[in-house]
């Protein structure tokens, strides 16, 4: 492997790269013989953790529904088990899944390895890895690809052993029987769903299990529910919740069977929203205010860690309706996370950080992003709701909502990419001062953030630095119809006294 880039494969907290040929200027770059090396490097990691020789460790790997899912993940299995470790195959199964591995008793893996690019085109593929303490982070990935890249693994005079398990339906009873205790029916206490209808859409991805495993033997009607066989090509829709296409088709399902609830999950299960009996979404906004107004019933007064992007809609709803703390930090799903962490363990209390992507991960479970939690969190208040003759949209009736909302993509024409964008957003800074109805927002953690106040605006926009690419993301919002269109034009005045930047995603719109 001389010369090869291992660097490459770093994508923050995971590895991911091209698993399949037939892509115009994408050349293949993790084939089965990195997929192997990447597994023995994990091991090398893991010992060194966890303070055990490789034969004593018992690592699980799991996959979504990729094309190159099986061969790759037979590759990773015979790395680790060329080194001498146990490997548990749990076949098709999700990324929380795979971390539950590592503290569920009667399995209570060493390491876990996940094969998975969530929600990026089918030839991609990548690994994210767990121990008993949760994800690894930025530091332990480049470890690994040290690793990788130093190719010194000495083969086990025994290699260890690969044995099926089927971990999916251990892993979807623990929903089931948290639903029927936090539910407590006083008539059904087995089933607490029946009557009503919820229909799922797994989008060809890892999430079909939630229908047999979970719903079914709650007492669920699930008709409807599609795209639940696991398909690497994709062939209906984007397996992601943030997608335009894919919230359609949920919110079309659940008007055509009249259902009470839909769920869409990413390929992974990481992250999900939901459709409420209206057809109307419950994601970004809706779904951050749905969970925020369930976790502050259960803990009053603490604070919800969101991204940079949420609405000032939701800050007033989650203060002022709900009386807690919203917390809003930097984009990235793992930052929230983290701050929520450092939140408490600094003593203010947080039980909820969540992502407008759909990345949801509650303190109660280990502050792990499980789409399949979120939706059932959700499941055990519609069930209570129904019991008390209410609706589960009654939670949030009061957030105000923008009358509009965008996001646009400026790309940076320039090598340093970074250097000139934060050029950018400190000539924006200066610029802002100069405006007399536009004033910088206060304790924003990422970018710049800013209020319109004028009557023909009436909203905010945020222009940040994309953490890997050549591109700042601008969001805008506005209370009033064509405020956005307003806030655009005059930031597309000063964007065009700046060099390097391609403003076709404004000037097009």
């Amino acid at each position: 492997m001389q010369n090869y880039n291992w660097k490459k494969l770093q994508n923050g907290s995971d590895i991911r790269g091209i698993a399949l040929e037939g892509v115009p200027d994408e050349k293949v770059n993790l084939t089965p013989e990195i997929a192997t090396i990447l597994g023995q490097s994990f091991v090398s990691w893991l010992v060194r953790k966890v303070h055990k020789p490789a034969e004593k460790l018992i690592i699980a790997i799991g996959r979504d529904s990729r094309l190159s899912g099986p061969t790759l993940m037979q590759a990773v299995m015979d790395g680790i088990a060329s080194v001498g470790c146990t490997v548990y195959d749990f076949e098709m199964a999700s990324t929380p899944a795979m971390f539950m591995s590592t503290i569920t008793p009667g399995f209570e893996c060493d390491g876990a390895i996940m094969l998975t690019a969530s929600h990026l085109p089918f030839n991609r593929n990548g690994l994210k890895f767990f121990t008993a303490k949760g994800g690894l982070q930025k530091k332990d990935i480049t470890d690994i690809l040290t690793f990788a890249e130093t190719n010194e693994f000495k083969k086990a005079a025994v290699f260890g052993t690969i044995t099926k398990h089927d971990f999916i339906s251990v892993y979807g009873n623990q929903f089931v029987e948290k639903i029927r205790e936090s539910v407590n029916h006083p008539d059904n206490f087995e089933q607490p769903l029946t009557g009503l209808k919820i229909v799922v859409d797994a989008g060809n991805g890892a999430g079909g299990f939630y229908v047999d495993k979970v719903l079914k033997p709650l007492g669920a009607d699930t008709t409807g529910s599609q795209f639940l066989e696991p398909d690497g090509t994709f062939p209906n829709h984007v397996p992601n919740p943030e997608d335009k296409q894919a919230m359609q088709s949920i919110c079309q399902a659940v008007i055509a069977n009249q259902a009470d609830f839909g769920i869409i999950f990413d390929t992974d299960v990481d992250r999900s929203a939901a459709v409420d009996q209206f057809g109307k979404e419950l994601n970004r906004n809706r779904l951050i205010a749905l969970i925020s107004a369930i976790v502050l019933q259960e803990h009053p007064g603490s604070t919800v860690v969101t991204d940079s992007i949420t609405s000032d809609g939701l800050t007033q709803f989650i203060e002022q309706d709900l009386k807690g703390i919203h917390h809003r930090f930097k984009r990235g799903y793992k930052n929230v996370i983290d701050e929520s962490i450092r939140l408490n363990a600094a003593g203010q209390e947080s039980w909820l950080a969540i992502e407008t992507s759909g990345h949801g991960a509650l303190k109660e479970n280990y502050f792990l992003d499980d789409g399949a939690y979120l939706v059932s969190k959700l499941l055990i208040e519609l069930a209570k709701s129904k019991l008390a003759n209410q609706s589960l949209p009654d939670l949030i009736a009061n957030l105000q909502e923008p009358e509009e909302s965008a996001e646009f993509r400026i790309k940076i024409g320039v090598d340093d990419f970074k250097a000139q964008g934060n050029l950018v957003i400190e000539k924006l800074q200066e610029f802002v001062s100069t405006q007399a109805d536009w004033g910088i927002v206060p304790n924003n953690y990422e970018g710049l953030r800013v209020s319109c106040t004028s009557a023909s605006e009436s909203g905010w926009f945020l222009l940040r630095l994309s953490l890997h690419d050549p591109v700042m993301p601008l969001n805008v919002e506005s209370n009033v119809k064509g405020g956005v269109a307003q806030i655009v034009d005059r930031l597309l005045a000063f964007f065009q006294t700046t060099e390097s930047l391609d403003l076709s995603a404004l000037s097009s719109r």
